[in-house]
């Protein structure tokens, strides 16, 4: 009895392979060295005495070393640049409003479950309120380091991440999108969306309508601008 030989991986798929390994083993290094030192970064960050600028600018690279420095590594390393990942002019403002409406359930969640503190964006970031409190350019510095860190390389994060495991397990399901699927089931279990109760659940499925929505977005209209645009204006928002 013969048995079937294994698929081989094209070059693509063995470069996105790679990739993804990269992506990985980055993000966990940072994760690890934050958690390491997760403390001394929570003293720092609500330190007055050090200037706000100085503490947004160590939280900022955190959270850019988790949300942005495996994608960059790896775009360096391919020499691959942003509009090859559609970040482009062309459909922008149709991907931008079909990714916010994949927000609508959130903002409805929000609102029935009591979370909803009005519409400041990136106000769940801890020093957003400060820099904005700062006088000028401290405050506009500031809130670029934000909007890059928290909003920028966040959202592009997921659309890069997507593209190379759709890259390695491709499907003939435009539906069944893997880099769309299990980013967004990434995406609840880092923010910790996990739960049994009505509300939890709720809160689940809107989480995975956002990521994957704005994901499938990207491939209908072939632009990844909404998928930034959620990130920098809606995710922490609320």
């Amino acid at each position: 009895m013969k048995v079937a030989a294994k698929p081989q991986l094209t070059i693509e798929q063995k470069k996105a392979n790679v990739d993804l390994y990269i992506i990985i083993g980055i993000t966990i290094l940072i994760l690890a060295i934050y958690t390491s030192f997760q403390a001394q970064f929570n003293l720092l960050a609500i330190d007055q005495e050090i200037h706000i600028l100085l503490r947004t600018i160590v939280i900022a690279f955190m959270q850019f070393g988790v949300a942005g420095l495996g994608i960059v590594s790896v775009m360096i390393l391919r020499k691959e640049s942003f509009q090859s990942y559609v970040l482009k002019r062309k459909g922008a403002l149709k991907s931008i409003i079909l990714s916010a409406l994949m927000f609508v359930p959130y903002v409805v969640f929000a609102i029935f479950a009591g979370h909803f503190n009005g519409y400041l964006p990136l106000q769940s970031v801890f020093m957003t309120k400060e820099v904005l409190a700062s006088n000028f350019p401290t405050n506009i510095i500031g809130m670029l380091l934000i909007a890059a860190s928290w909003g920028f390389f966040e959202g592009f994060n997921y659309v890069v991440i997507s593209k190379k495991i759709n890259t390695r397990y491709p499907s003939s399901n435009k539906w069944l999108n893997w880099g769309a699927i299990i980013c967004a089931v990434v995406c609840i279990l880092i923010h910790d969306v996990v739960g049994v109760t009505a509300e939890s659940l709720f809160e689940m499925l809107s989480v995975f309508i956002i990521i994957y929505g704005m994901l499938m977005v990207k491939e209908h209209t072939g632009n990844a601008w909404g998928s930034v645009f959620i990130f920098i204006f809606l995710w922490n928002a609320l």
